[in-house]
């Protein structure tokens, strides 16, 4: 139930923030490990997939608490907002989850998995942009 009483879901839960402030510590965690956890000489490829990977987990983790704020404050179409939440934590998941997979040594298989993360993150944007436009002021 969100706080005018209603079981629609809304962006503003409390689950999607919880889940930004996970995957933003992971980012953090992913980072310190590409900078501290492998050798920059014979390793290169590997932290340049954590890099990538932890900055675009942190700057998803940060869009998913400002949909969040906006939602809150009614700033955009509520069906837009929980749906672009929905994409970005689908792609905090599956881009990042695929890069550090492959740093990890699992399956090169997860190197296709990364685009469609990279999509979602994409589509969550677009959505997020329709949802400002959509908007209904009152």
């Amino acid at each position: 139930m969100n706080h005018f009483g209603s079981h629609r879901p809304t962006a503003a839960r409390g689950g999607f923030i919880a889940f930004a402030a996970l995957s933003g510590a992971v980012s953090v965690i992913a980072g310190a490990f590409a900078a501290h956890g492998l050798n920059a000489d014979t390793q290169a490829t590997e932290i340049g997939w954590l890099r990538t990977g932890s900055l675009y987990e942190a700057l998803h983790a940060l869009a998913m608490l400002g949909v969040a704020a906006l939602a809150g404050i009614d700033r955009l179409n509520a069906k837009c907002a929980v749906a672009s939440q929905w994409l970005f934590l689908t792609g905090s998941i599956l881009f990042p989850a695929a890069l550090y997979g492959l740093v990890l040594h699992g399956p090169r298989l997860l190197g296709a998995v990364a685009p469609i993360g990279g999509t979602a993150f994409i589509l969550g944007w677009l959505t997020l942009s329709a949802g400002a436009l959509l908007r209904r002021d009152s």
